[in-house]
């Protein structure tokens, strides 16, 4: 449960700002998302591999220059 102390005489707008923070932070959303649907494991895997390549070669480059 995620929880959001507000102080009085605080404003909403910024304590809901930090409530969708929160929600980002934790993934909640993102799962709930994944979980709506349903993905092979080996589409899973396939695309870390590609992720992992992707972010290899941008650290190479960043090593060359």
């Amino acid at each position: 449960m995620i929880v959001v102390p507000i102080k009085e005489g605080d404003n909403i707008e910024r304590a809901l700002k930090k409530l969708k923070r929160k929600f980002e932070k934790t993934g909640v959303v993102k799962e709930l998302r994944d979980r709506q649907k349903f993905t092979k494991p080996s589409v899973i895997n396939r695309e870390r591999r590609l992720k992992a390549i992707y972010i290899q070669q941008l650290r190479q480059k960043e090593l060359d220059m």
